[in-house]
C-alpha cells in the first residue's frame, strides 16, 4: 500500500503501513466471519448459500450501521492473501453458490494479491456501500461477476447527517451506473452475472427513497432492484431520535408502490418482517 490512501472518495491520506485508514482499515485484511449465507436475493442465496466474506471497517460509516461492529472495527481477525485465497477454496468445497466479498472496497489491493493466488470457479459478488471510487472499481472489475450495491440517500443533507459525508450520491450514484454495466446472466433462478441495486428505506425518509427509485428506473438497463424494509434501531443512533424505531406500514408502502408502478419483472421486495435484529449475525469468528 502507497503511503497516503486515497483509494475511497473520503481520500484521508493515512500511509496504511504504519496507521488505519479513516475505513479502519490497515495494512492487513481484517474479518469478523465467513461461511454459507442465506439472507442475500434469492439468486444470490440460491439453494446452498453465499459464501459470503464479512471485511471489517467502512470508508462510509453510517450512524445506524446493521454490521456496527464490523464497520468501526471492534472485532475481528486479520488475514494475508494466502489465507484469503484458502477461504475462497473452503467456500467452494462446502458448496457455496459464489463467493461474496461484504464491504471489501478499501482492502482492493489485498484482494487482488489474493486473486492472483487464487481464482474461485464459482461466481464473486462485490458487496457494497458504494461510496467508491471509479478507479478502484475497474482494478476489481475483471474479478467480479456480480454487483451488489446498496445506493443509500438521494439527498446530500440525509447522507450529511448519518454519515457525515454531503456527496454520497455524487460519488454513489456513479459508481452504480458503472456496476450496472456488468452483463446480466441469470439462469434457472441463478444470478452468475449482473447487478442488483439495494435501497433500505429509512424512517421519515420516504421522500428520499422514491428520489432514488426514480433514479435508478431512468437508468435501469438489466439491472435489478432490491427494495429493503428490514431497518431495525442498531449502531450509535442516540443522537438520531428520528432512527429509535422501525418503519412504518404506510412509509414501506409509499415506496414499494412507486417500484411496482415500473411494471418491472427485476424487482425484488422485502416484507417488512425481516425487520428483526434476529437477522443480524453473530459476529464471533
Amino acid at each position: 500500500m502507497e503511503t497516503g490512501c486515497s483509494l475511497c472518495p473520503v481520500s484521508c491520506g493515512a500511509d496504511r503501513k504504519t496507521e488505519d485508514g479513516a475505513c479502519g482499515g490497515g495494512n492487513q485484511m481484517k474479518i469478523a466471519k465467513y461461511g454459507l449465507h442465506f439472507y442475500e436475493e434469492p439468486c444470490i442465496s440460491y439453494r446452498n448459500g453465499s459464501g459470503a466474506i464479512f471485511f471489517c471497517g467502512c470508508s462510509l460509516r453510517c450512524a445506524f450501521c446493521q454490521n456496527f461492529e464490523l464497520s468501526r472495527n471492534l472485532r475481528g481477525k486479520e488475514i494475508g492473501a494466502k489465507d484469503l485465497a484458502a477461504i475462497f477454496q473452503e467456500l467452494e468445497e462446502r458448496g457455496a453458490e459464489n463467493i461474496n466479498l461484504v464491504t471489501a472496497g478499501h482492502y482492493i489491493p489485498q484482494i487482488l494479491k489474493a486473486f492472483a493466488l487464487y481464482r474461485p470457479k464459482i461466481p464473486v459478488v462485490y458487496n457494497t456501500h458504494s461510496y467508491e471510487k471509479i478507479e478502484a472499481l475497474r482494478a476489481i472489475d475483471p474479478f467480479i461477476d456480480v454487483y451488489l450495491p446498496d445506493l443509500k440517500y438521494f439527498s446530500p443533507k440525509i447522507s450529511l447527517r448519518y454519515t457525515g459525508k454531503a456527496n454520497y450520491f455524487e460519488y454513489a450514484s456513479r459508481a452504480v451506473e458503472f456496476m450496472m454495466e456488468k452483463p446480466l446472466d441469470m439462469r434457472a433462478g441463478k444470478m452468475f452475472s449482473g447487478c442488483i441495486v439495494r435501497h433500505l428505506i429509512l424512517p421519515l425518509c420516504s421522500n428520499d427513497s422514491l428520489e432514488i427509485v426514480r433514479w435508478f428506473f431512468a437508468h435501469t438497463g438489466d439491472a435489478y432492484f432490491s427494495l429493503m424494509g428490514q431497518y431495525t434501531p442498531y449502531g450509535d443512533i442516540a443522537a438520531f431520535p428520528e432512527l429509535n424505531r422501525r418503519i412504518t406500514r404506510r412509509e414501506y408502502d409509499k415506496v414499494a408502490n412507486l417500484v411496482c408502478a415500473q411494471n418491472s419483472d427485476r424487482i425484488f421486495l422485502q416484507q417488512l418482517s425481516s425487520a428483526d435484529e434476529k437477522y443480524i449475525p453473530d459476529w464471533d469468528f
